[in-house]
């Protein structure tokens, strides 16, 4: 089971490692990161990068593609574009977290097709450009098209754990949720825009904003 996370510059790393630590799992994957450069690619923390990973244009196919999101899902990654559309067709499932979704669409893959995001204004309006259907789901499965997409951050383990129950069965998926002890208690209950007051969206769109420059 071949998983591919392709990455670009200013990606997100929870949007990354979140499905890593759960695909990894999995029994017989092989998780590789991927780049359209080998140097070291950096996160949208600055601090952070991982340092080793294969060049795009030597994955011919995979199993399982997972595009992060991040500052940089809104630049033109003109090659991760192009290696996604030729990779797509051979994939079981394609997927994205949070803004990854844009990349995905970049490629053509979600005309057509709801698909979940950020909840961000501006990104939602970026992805119904690119021709999907906005919606709220933290988890969105396209069976037909093979594609799965994800809401903010850290519905990638959500997702990842979804997609685990798809290609092994219900019991190592939960196996899995146990391992890493993915028992959600947040201390706030505002964790989505229609939970959130809004002197709480309009602060959590300031500090997104302060992280995309």
């Amino acid at each position: 089971m071949h998983i591919v996370i392709p990455l670009f510059p200013r990606y997100t790393t929870l949007d990354a490692i979140g499905p890593y630590e759960v695909l990894r799992f999995i029994p017989d994957a092989e998780i590789t990161f991927a780049a359209a450069e080998t140097d070291p690619v950096p996160a949208d923390s600055g601090a952070l990068a991982i340092t080793h990973t294969t060049p795009l244009n030597e994955i011919e196919t995979c199993d399982i593609v997972v595009v992060p999101g991040g500052p940089g899902s809104r630049a033109e990654n003109k090659q991760l574009v192009a290696w996604l559309s030729m990779i797509h067709p051979k994939s079981r499932w394609t997927t994205s977290v949070c803004t990854g979704a844009l990349v995905l669409g970049s490629a053509g893959l979600l005309k057509g097709l709801d698909a979940a995001t950020h909840w961000n204004p501006k990104v939602v309006q970026r992805l119904e450009e690119l021709g999907a259907r906005y919606v709220t789901d933290r988890v969105v499965f396209d069976d037909e098209h093979r594609i799965v997409t994800s809401a903010g951050v850290s519905a990638g383990i959500d997702m990842a754990l979804a997609l685990a129950a798809r290609i092994t069965d219900q019991v190592t998926a939960e196996a899995i949720q146990l391992a890493i002890q993915y028992d959600p208690q947040p201390p706030f209950d505002s964790g989505s825009p229609d939970k959130a007051t809004e002197n709480v969206r309009q602060r959590a769109l300031e500090l997104l904003g302060s992280k995309t420059t």
